[in-house]
């Protein structure tokens, strides 16, 4: 367990602010220590803590490192809801940005997915679910095909939902005073509660079938 969640130091901007640009080897290499303590450390306490108000987040990872400048500029983060259903947080010098997602889909999960999306019951649930989250100040995006896809006529009432091989609702939270104080609990938990009814609806209907 990591140490109680209060926040983004302010000097973790400092750092990431030294890792703007396509830092060489060398900076990157005397910012990792400082980004670790600053930046990595507070989300794992930060999810810790989600873990701790709700058991449904205990399944989680913090991503480390990689060669691209990019994963040094933005801390992520996942909490795994289902087969590749996942909440996403990403803390950047942007602030703090949250997303639910179903992507990179086993073989046979898009099939299941638009037979649900097709299923009057539960594609009209879909189509309500998209519809909240939308009005939340979620963007939903993903992989999205240029016409519906064969089997499907293209007039069908859910054509645009038909269209997705993955499905993402993305918002940044900001990155205001509250980012520096354990409020970034509440905002992420408040966050995932959004997310809930979408993410649920997708771990019970698109499903590993391989």
């Amino acid at each position: 367990m990591g140490a109680q969640f209060g926040g983004w130091p302010e000097q973790a901007m400092d750092v990431l602010v030294r890792l703007q640009g396509e830092p060489d080897r060398e900076t990157r290499e005397s910012c990792r220590a400082d980004r670790e303590r600053l930046v990595r450390q507070p989300m794992i306490d930060l999810l810790n803590e989600v873990a701790d108000a709700d058991a449904r987040y205990e399944d989680f990872s913090v991503w480390h490192y990689r060669t691209n400048s990019w994963w040094w500029q933005n801390q992520g983060a996942v909490i795994r809801i289902g087969r590749k259903v996942e909440i996403g947080l990403r803390f950047s010098l942007e602030g703090l940005r949250v997303q639910g997602a179903w992507w990179y889909p086993d073989a046979g999960q898009v099939d299941a997915y638009r037979g649900a999306v097709d299923a009057e019951g539960s594609g009209r649930e879909l189509s309500a679910l998209v519809d909240a989250v939308r009005n939340k100040g979620y963007d939903v995006s993903g992989d999205v095909m240029k016409r519906p896809p064969r089997g499907y006529p293209a007039d069908h009432a859910r054509a645009d939902l038909l269209r997705h091989r993955s499905l993402i609702a993305a918002r940044a939270l900001g990155d205001e005073e509250w980012l520096h104080t354990a409020e970034a609990v509440d905002r992420v938990l408040a966050a995932a509660a959004y997310l809930d009814p979408l993410l649920t609806w997708l771990a019970r209907h698109v499903t590993r079938t391989s």
